[in-house]
């Protein structure tokens, strides 16, 4: 079944969880499409993972289009979610939509994402306007990183856990048709998501949330830097992986790489005919 913004709405209204995952790539794409992931995030944490950046402020417009375009060609099902970068938003009401179009028609994107809350409302409504679908991301926005002071847990007080709040009813009431919680209390994150018509997807913001993302390279541990708390290792692909990259050092060092079976054979007439080549 194709996933799409109007099957996820479903599933909050069914009590159906959703799964989201990152994806930067056609062939990680392909997997994720075939087992059953309903969303794919093209995130800018790519920054980290895939393009060795310490943060996600480093990413550009050409990126996230580049890693968009890999990800849609591995997708069926899946819903395609983008993530729009720094500054390709918070400029204007009027960048905010030309970029979100380009994510759409140059990236193949299906829907954006963009952080934020109150401020950027007016940008939402304009890229709903525009027939484009925005998921919004509030809590823990690493974009905000340097104004936040840090990596840390949001809305561990009343006043901003009342900012968190507002600014979740605020961006449904935008025309958001889902919200990434990020780094959130699991009870307030609970309770924003009964406050709410649209879904809500945690990160780092306990079970009661209508779904699940995580960055795909920290639950198959596959990135190299330490995992955060809220990151589970569902399958330690990295471990396989360096096994299979120690073998392979190994047996070709030895000569026991490459073997007969992994080679071409040549009619001998020709090869005698060519020897003479090397006289």
């Amino acid at each position: 079944m194709k996933h799409t913004v109007a099957t996820v709405l479903r599933q909050k209204a069914e009590g159906n969880k959703i799964t989201m995952l990152t994806a930067y790539d056609y062939s990680t794409a392909r997997l994720m499409d075939e087992v059953g992931v309903e969303i794919l995030l093209v995130g800018d944490s790519l920054g980290n993972t895939v393009l060795g950046y310490t943060d996600t402020l480093s990413v550009t417009m050409e990126d996230m289009i580049h890693h968009s375009k890999a990800v849609a060609r591995g997708t069926e099902n899946a819903l395609v979610v983008t993530d729009m970068p720094f500054m390709s938003y918070q400029t204007s009401v009027y960048d905010a939509v030309v970029n979100a179009g380009r994510l759409v028609k140059e990236g193949h994107a299906e829907a954006i994402k963009l952080e934020g809350g109150r401020i950027f409302c007016p940008h939402i409504k304009a890229i709903t306007e525009a027939q484009i679908p925005v998921m919004a991301h509030l809590g823990l926005t690493p974009q905000s990183v340097n104004a936040l002071g840090g990596y840390s847990v949001q809305g561990k007080d009343e006043e901003s856990g009342k900012a968190l709040i507002d600014d979740a009813l605020a961006v449904e009431a935008a025309g958001a048709f889902a919200l990434v919680l990020e780094c959130v209390p699991t009870e307030l994150a609970a309770l924003i998501t009964s406050l709410l018509s649209i879904p809500t997807i945690g990160i780092g913001a306990g079970a009661g949330t209508d779904g699940q993302v995580l960055v795909h390279l920290d639950m198959v541990g596959m990135y190299a830097r330490k995992s955060p708390k809220f990151a589970k290792v569902f399958a330690d692909a990295g471990a396989v992986m360096k096994d299979g990259f120690t073998a392979y050092i190994n047996e070709t060092k030895a000569g026991a790489f490459p073997e007969e079976r992994h080679g071409f054979c040549i009619d001998p007439a020709v090869m005698d005919a060519l020897r003479k080549y090397a006289r």
